[in-house]
């Protein structure tokens, strides 16, 4: 494995070094393109996803094209592979750096595994309240210093397993993130520079301080105060921000696939923009990997991509580069202990509360109508339906829910409703809890619910379906509890609820969260936001 010198470099290996190569297994074409163009030493870094067998094979084979190191990213907000924690907002639930060392060090041996060697995270975005694109699961909250110290505990993590860190969205959603998507349509903060280094860059500033950050990606998000022209992702000006509190590492854009962006710029517009603007490494996230570098090549020819900025970019890319070649990680594998560790995060991230005078679980004993909530028009209740989690979440499987319920509460009915329920449905659920078909109603109703945090879909809440549902047994006062799972911002909506659990978005937080509930496990978890429960 050899560095490359900069000295030695053409235009073409230039231009290569600074967007990120999109690889998958939908286009072998455009495969077979990057790793030529690698042989040639014309790229500079590739993301494949890590979704399949087959993707990792592309992975492999991509890096054994390489005589140089280079970058391979993925994001790991959640954790990587069988070991997942439900994002950011499980940390802050813990609150815990052990703990946040323990993930970082875990996804990164992970990831590393299969090859990866830079990460997209820690996510630094500071919120107090409900947004969208699931920054209120991403975030590790409000508080910039106790932000701060989880982030630098998560990547002295992720060091120490040998992979770099990538911080994020910089330099903050901050407001923008409540009311537009960025990934629909581009949005806008007010903030002045002063404010911005005040709050949304203090965990950057002092990370890097520490040298704790690799890189940082930015986000689409306008800051007009200081750049009138261009999103932070495309903006010299915004990134220059940072650059005079002395941040030396990449800047990686955020995915430039987002329609935020294509709608202004074009398809590969944005591209040339970010690197000619801001010398920053683009990220197209789709792949026709051969018209992009023909069309960085046209924009370097027509002046768009100047040679100053271009070989600033390219330094820096060779120095994460230099890097990732001489990195080596403290651990040798994942542990038992290290597994134990991660599945006790999870646990210890469930929160509960209830009334007054009442505990936050319910009787294993007890005649409960438990309803899950699903993404799907699955009915659990239907003798004739296959034994297929339908879900596409990936950590919230209601078959799952309905049998381990029924081994915690043995003398319950478990019955479903989807997300957008016809009347029909609605009926059936009240008719499930009244108990038509065992002639005597059930005692209570216990709603399992969930939100997935997604893009392109904005605010994040019920449907007012589902809102009905629950405003409507609430004038019988039989809903018992709750246990949610997800953006805990949802429950807003809806009526007063005696005992509510939360839990966040992972498969091990569910199991964790019916535990609570039937009080085999006790709620540890921290609520670091100010949720208006009604």
């Amino acid at each position: 494995m050899k560095e490359l010198i900069f000295e030695e470099l053409t235009i073409e290996q230039k231009l290569g070094m600074m967007s990120v190569a999109f690889c998958s297994e939908k286009y072998p074409e455009d495969v077979d393109f990057v790793e030529e163009q690698i042989r040639k030493r014309a790229v500079g870094a590739i993301w494949v996803i890590p979704s399949s067998q087959k993707q990792f094979e592309i992975l492999e084979r991509l890096k054994k094209a390489a005589d140089y190191p280079l970058l391979i990213f993925t994001d790991a907000e959640g954790g990587f592979g069988e070991y997942m924690i439900g994002k950011h907002n499980t940390l802050s639930c813990v609150d815990s750096e052990e703990s946040a060392y323990m993930f970082g060090k875990v996804s990164a041996l992970a990831a590393r595994e299969k090859g990866y060697n830079i990460i997209c995270s820690p996510v630094l975005d500071l919120t107090d309240r409900n947004t969208v694109c699931g920054i209120t699961c991403r975030s590790l909250g409000y508080d910039k210093y106790r932000v701060t110290e989880l982030a630098a505990a998560m990547t002295r993590g992720m060091h120490d397993a040998g992979v770099l860190a990538v911080a994020k969205h910089y330099p903050g959603t901050s407001e923008t993130a409540y009311e537009i998507d960025s990934h629909m349509a581009e949005t806008a903060s007010a903030m002045t520079k002063e404010e911005l280094i005040d709050r949304n860059l203090y965990p950057y500033i002092e990370l890097n301080k520490r040298g704790l950050i690799d890189g940082v990606m930015p986000g689409h998000a306008r800051f007009s105060k200081i750049d009138p022209d261009y999103p932070a992702s495309l903006s010299a000006k915004i990134m220059q921000v940072l650059r005079d509190e002395g941040f030396e590492g990449i800047a990686v854009t955020d995915a430039l696939d987002m329609m935020g962006v294509i709608t202004k710029y074009g398809k590969f517009g944005s591209i040339a923009t970010a690197i000619g603007n801001a010398g920053s490494v683009a990220l197209p996230f789709f792949g026709d990997n051969r018209s992009i570098a023909r069309e960085l090549m046209r924009s370097y020819e027509e002046g768009k991509i100047p040679d100053d900025v271009l070989d600033a970019g390219v330094k820096r890319m060779l120095a994460a580069q230099h890097k990732v070649a001489t990195m080596e990680s403290k651990y040798d594998r994942i542990t038992e202990e290290d597994k134990a560790a991660i599945k006790k995060i999870n646990y210890d991230s469930i929160i509960a509360r209830a009334d007054e005078g009442l505990s936050h679980t319910v009787s294993r004993d007890g005649r409960h109508c438990f309803v899950i909530l699903t993404a799907t028009d699955l009915d659990l209740r239907d003798a004739s339906g296959v034994e297929e989690d339908t879900m596409k979440t990936e950590w919230y499987y209601p078959y799952h829910i309905k049998k381990r319920i029924e081994e915690l509460f043995p003398n319950s009915l478990v019955t479903s409703v989807n997300e957008y329920p016809t009347p029909k449905q609605n009926r059936k659920v009240l008719r499930d809890i009244m108990g038509f078909e065992t002639g005597e109603p059930y005692d209570d109703v216990v709603f399992i619910t969930f939100y997935q945090s997604q893009t392109y879909v904005g605010r994040e809440c019920f449907t007012a379906r589902i809102v009905a549902l629950f405003e409507a047994l609430n004038v019988t006062e039989s809903t018992a509890a709750l246990v949610h799972f997800g953006n805990p911002f949802v429950v807003e909506d809806l009526p007063h609820i005696p005992r509510i659990i939360l839990g966040v978005s992972s498969r091990q937080s569910v199991e964790a969260g019916l535990e609570v509930l039937a009080g085999k496990y006790p709620a540890k978890g921290k609520l670091i936001y100010n949720v208006k429960f009604k």
